[in-house]
């Protein structure tokens, strides 16, 4: 009987450290993507619009509405909010929003770095 609060206990606290190193893990720092550029402006799957400022991505990797550093991305290095998915944006990838079709085509594909700055709210 004096067993079961001390297992209790015990499970309680290997829960507490697993999900304090799994938030740990989110923060861990820059990880290496790829991105892109696009110039189509519109209601973005946030519900917002895409504009300047923003990039798309894979909601699995980075939610809708974090805030991201982007290193490694000369000009268009800086910090960006999370306003859409993009049909082709899988994984570590990102799509950054920039004013012109010439701009986009001139960006082509970089390998950068990308740090959550602040996860959604609702996390």
């Amino acid at each position: 009987m004096c067993r079961t609060p001390v297992t209790f206990l015990s499970v309680i606290l290997f829960l507490a450290g697993f999900t304090a190193a799994a938030s740990q893990a989110r923060k861990a720092g820059p990880e290496k993507f790829m991105a892109s550029a696009y110039s189509i402006e519109g209601k973005a799957a946030s519900g917002s619009k895409s504009c300047r400022g923003t990039v798309s991505a894979d909601p699995s990797v980075l939610p809708l509405g974090s805030k991201i550093r982007v290193s490694n991305a000369g000009i268009y290095s800086g910090e960006y909010t999370v306003v859409d998915t993009g049909r082709k944006v899988k994984g570590h990838t990102i799509d950054i929003y920039v004013s012109s079709v010439r701009e986009a085509r001139e960006f082509g594909k970089k390998q950068v770095e990308v740090e959550i700055v602040k996860p959604p709210a609702h996390e």
